[in-house]
């Protein structure tokens, strides 16, 4: 398919569209390497039915801490987005 034979009205749909796949998929993304990286780091024996209370508590503690950062990352990335050019 030619997007460049679409009208103009469809052209700016279409990236609006594919622009959040991408998003979508870059959250899948940074979930599933949360996911390994915490997985990695907390639990230390052979999965069964329960997490031990220090696994427990390192996968909360890595998954806030991811939350944090992502958090402030956003944060200061809005900020810089607004700040007036100097």
């Amino acid at each position: 398919m030619d997007a460049s034979k679409l009208d103009e009205a469809t052209q700016k749909e279409l990236a609006a569209f594919l622009e959040r796949q991408q998003a979508e998929a870059r959250v899948q993304s940074t979930i599933h390497n949360l996911s390994m990286m915490c997985w990695d780091k907390c639990v230390t024996s052979t999965p069964s039915t329960r997490f031990s209370r220090s696994e427990e508590a390192c996968l909360a503690n890595c998954v806030d801490r991811f939350l944090d950062s992502s958090m402030h990352l956003v944060r200061r990335i809005e900020e810089q987005r607004f700040k007036p050019s100097e």
